[in-house]
């Protein structure tokens, strides 16, 4: 199966931001992104890998111990 390429424009939706971010995401290399004559595509599961890849897990608070700091 193929793997569908998306303009800057559908990318931009899909991260919710304006068109403006993906374009310095490609100006940037920070993206794999395809150009097809003047046209650049990114394919989704390129947008997929950065997703994931920026994607920061939660960490699990810890309860304090019952000491406190000085005065």
């Amino acid at each position: 199966m193929s793997d569908p390429l998306l303009t800057v424009e559908q990318a931009a939706e899909r991260l919710g931001t304006t068109v403006r971010f993906p374009r310095r995401l490609i100006a940037e290399r920070r993206i794999a992104f395809v150009k097809i004559g003047r046209h650049v595509r990114i394919a989704e599961s390129a947008l997929a890998e950065y997703i994931a890849g920026n994607t920061v897990d939660p960490t699990i608070r810890r309860r304090r111990s019952g000491y406190r700091r000085a005065a």
